[in-house]
């Protein structure tokens, strides 16, 4: 008993000391961060500069800025949003201040849809007549893809050119359930919706591999046919060279093989930027990045009256239950569908191009977005723009729209829904664990058995399996979950629901191939998606405008400052596995038992 009390004694001595310490941080760390807010933000963007652009990083569709960024080694990466890099090559294009643009390239962390635009983008900078030079210590596909465009492509001697073809790889985990003694028990409605494989096989059906194959090699033949282009490699080639995996082969070989111009150093690359500007030997290249960009003006900017909103949702579909911690980087159906009524109100808003980059989530959270989008669209034009992502859920919450924008190598498709309801009975027993209760109905204990660690009460999953009525009313709910999906994307896009099931069954298609079926209208970006919203509006003099607003610096401070206080707090008391455990179940609990997702394929 004694040694009980001092641990309790400790653990609360532990919780008063953590929260002083994070207090005085959290108030030294807003002083300083205020301090700093007196400086100006305005970039003085100097003759003769070069526009630098980071491709080894991370590339969302707009950046999330977070206020303890500065605290990061000035060495970290940090992620880049794509509107930024898009509106800094347009903006560079039009500026006399900028004579060329550097690629840092790498390995970058995004999907092949968003490389596309960067790619198109620098392709349309060239017609400006300035310079393009890539470097990379390392090359992946996607960094390449957009270098292949420059003018010339250097690698360091020393670099590896990752250059072997697309693959992917999925880890089965039936077995290892089993042997914890839980079962997954699935319900689902697509041939091809292979999101629960993983659960229930060892390995892939032959429906998910088929479309698999499909959509890998369509990506694959639409990578090499743009580097086909820029190089003046035949594309038959180019897969002899995939099929000797670069990866390993010499640099010597890959400049050999014309896939890049020369093996330099970074200093030399340096010196070669240096002759193109012109500069005396030993002068400094004058380098803006795409964050300095920000607050230089575009000469081409519009100050119409009309507005063209673009509304970025980027991330998994999720019920309006869950926050805190599960609302980072995701499409919360609450906030969306406010953002949406919004737009729909305002009256300058003459359009709004909604960008979706999702691989979907809750079939119920996803229902209430399509609701709201197809109110909005009685009021004005709704253009929905694709990024590497829009399937299932993602689907789901376009289909309604005036027209759909996708990149050639957009996901898309996976018209599917299925349910997962775990069964640990077995681990329950394994544990020791039994149950007993009373109900007032035939189902009233339906999934109530929960396994839970006992004195911290912590639940894990449900402890038993559902009888045979529940899973026939399981199978039923899904099935009409089904069918309201294919009807709204038959409404939508003026099919009929046994056109829609035929190309649905949760099959993934890529951009193009969506195209070819009527899931999408054109092949493009954001820029595709903004002409046609202004197209329809019936306006030619607009300006864009972003949504949701970002959180100022305050608002941002105090958030991520009342999350990891809570976080650690938590952590402290009931340790960090169990509290992880905790936010599972809670987020398993809150979830719609429809789901729309797609399955992780491309990593």
């Amino acid at each position: 008993m004694k040694s009980f009390f001092k641990m309790m004694f400790a653990s609360a001595l532990g919780v008063i000391i953590a929260s002083v310490v994070l207090s005085i941080f959290s108030f030294v760390l807003f002083i300083g961060m205020a301090a700093s807010l007196g400086g100006s933000t305005t970039y003085n963007l100097q003759k003769n500069s070069v526009l630098k652009i980071d491709l080894n990083t991370t590339i969302t569709d707009r950046e999330n800025p977070n206020p303890f960024d500065f605290l990061m080694r000035k060495s970290a990466v940090k992620a880049c949003g794509l509107n930024d890099i898009l509106s800094a090559i347009e903006k560079a294009k039009g500026n006399e201040k900028i004579k060329g643009i550097y690629l840092n390239a790498g390995t970058t962390a995004t999907g092949y849809a968003s490389m596309e635009p960067i790619r198109k983008a620098l392709s349309d900078f060239k017609e400006s007549g300035k310079f393009i030079v890539a470097y990379g210590e390392n090359f992946d596909h996607r960094s390449y893809y957009a270098s292949s465009v420059a003018d010339a492509v250097f690698m360091n001697p020393q670099g590896i050119f990752d250059f072997r073809g697309l693959a992917t790889s999925i880890q089965f985990n039936r077995n290892i359930l089993e042997k914890w003694g839980i079962e997954m028990q699935v319900f689902k409605v697509g041939t091809y919706k292979s999101a629960v494989e993983p659960y229930i096989q060892d390995k892939m059906s032959n429906a998910n591999r088929e479309q698999t194959t499909s959509f890998l090699n369509n990506i694959w033949s639409n990578l090499l046919a743009g580097i086909s282009e820029s190089r003046g490699i035949p594309v038959e080639q180019l897969n002899r060279y995939a099929d000797e995996c670069l990866t390993l082969a010499a640099p010597e070989v890959v400049e050999k093989y014309g896939l890049i111009d020369g093996l330099k150093y970074g200093d030399e690359v340096e010196k070669y930027i240096r002759e193109k500007l012109e500069l005396a030997a030993g002068a400094k290249v004058k380098y803006a990045g795409v964050g300095d960009m920000k607050s230089v003006l575009d000469v081409k900017s519009s100050v119409g009256k009309d507005k063209i909103a673009v509304l970025y949702a980027e991330g998994e579909i999720i019920s309006d239950e869950l926050s805190g911690f599960y609302t980072n980087g995701k499409i919360t159906a609450k906030e969306y569908v406010k953002e949406l009524n919004k737009l729909k109100d305002n009256k300058a808003v003459k359009a709004v191009v909604f960008r979706v980059n999702s691989p979907g989530g809750s079939a119920y959270a996803s229902e209430q977005i399509w609701h709201a989008v197809k109110e909005l669209r009685a009021v004005k034009p709704v253009v929905v723009s694709m990024g590497d992502y829009a399937a299932s859920g993602g689907y789901y919450i376009s289909c309604s729209a005036n027209k759909i924008v996708a990149e050639p190598s957009t996901l898309t498709g996976s018209i599917g829904i299925f349910g997962l309801i775990p069964n640990g009975a077995q681990l329950a027993k394994k544990m020791g664990a039994s149950y007993d209760g009373v109900s007032t109905n035939r189902h009233s204990n339906f999934v109530g058995d929960v396994l839970s660690i006992p004195l911290v009460g912590i639940g894990l999953l449900p402890a038993r399996p559902l009888n045979r009525d529940e899973s026939t009313m399981m199978q039923a709910y899904i099935e009409r979950g089904y069918a309201l999906f294919t009807g709204r994307c038959a409404d939508g896009r003026g099919k009929t629901t046994a056109e829609i099931d035929a190309i649905g069954q949760g099959r993934v298609w890529t951009g193009k191939q969506a195209l070819e079926l009527g899931l999408v209208d054109e092949l493009g970006g954001i820029d595709t998606a903004v002409r046609l919203a202004a197209e329809l509006a019936g306006t030619e003099d607009y300006r864009l405008e972003e949504h949701p607003a970002q959180k100022d610096f305050l608002m941002s401070l105090l958030e991520e400052s009342s999350e990891s206080v809570s976080q650690r707090l938590a952590g402290i008391i009931a340790g960090k596995e169990l509290y992880a455990q905790r936010r599972l179940l809670d987020a398993w609990q809150n979830y719609d038992y429809r789901q729309a997702v797609m399955p992780e394929v491309l990593r």
